[in-house]
């Protein structure tokens, strides 16, 4: 089924502090081609980690096969259960970088965060400045997903306590891990502008 399950969406995507036993990623995606002021929706869907392989790692592969029109923009938009790790987040920047047409807007419903290693925060900055906007989901983009990717079977989306409170404190933890990323872009303006 190209639709997600309710339960499925729900158990995933759900944004918990503490999301213990959620070891999978999901990634819902929407392709768009960018003709001047409008757009026209190629393809959307969703997949999921397999077989060792990140979600992330396996939409590239998917999309490098379309062979883009290097003429022409394109731009992805993921929501995503977690974060990308370290890893992933190297691999979609060098994409980005090779594809200057497309552009990639993450809406992750939560943080990842590998306990032995400290590298997510830096992912997401280099990630960040390859050009993609990162966020955190909230209600819109949950009730977006509900009637795009699940088989909702035209139940409304309803949502869960904590839902906003999450989203608020997700935001600025994301805020404070790109934070620096400004902070030394203004500094070297004002270096610039000194003359140092």
């Amino acid at each position: 089924s190209l639709l997600m399950k309710r339960k499925l969406f729900l158990y995933n995507f759900k944004n918990l502090r503490w999301a213990k036993g959620r070891r999978e990623t999901y990634l819902c995606y929407v392709v768009k081609r960018r003709d001047s002021a409008t757009s026209c929706s190629l393809d959307f869907g969703y997949l999921r980690n397999k077989m060792g392989c990140h979600v992330e790692v396996l939409f590239l592969r998917y999309i490098s096969a379309w062979d883009l029109d290097p003429g022409r923009c394109y731009r992805i938009t993921w929501f995503t259960s977690w974060s990308p790790c370290y890893d992933c987040a190297r691999h979609v920047a060098d994409f980005l970088r090779s594809y200057p047409n497309l552009t990639l807007r993450i809406f992750a419903a939560r943080l990842y965060f590998c306990e032995d290693r400290k590298a997510e925060p830096e992912g997401l900055r280099r990630l960040h400045k390859a050009g993609a906007q990162i966020a955190i989901m909230t209600f819109k983009d949950y009730f977006y997903c509900w009637n795009t990717f699940v088989e909702n079977r035209e139940k409304t989306f309803k949502a869960w306590e904590g839902l906003h409170e999450n989203s608020v404190h997700l935001t600025r933890k994301l805020r404070r891990i790109l934070l620096p990323l400004y902070e030394v872009d203004d500094l070297r303006d004002a270096f610039k502008t000194l003359g140092l």
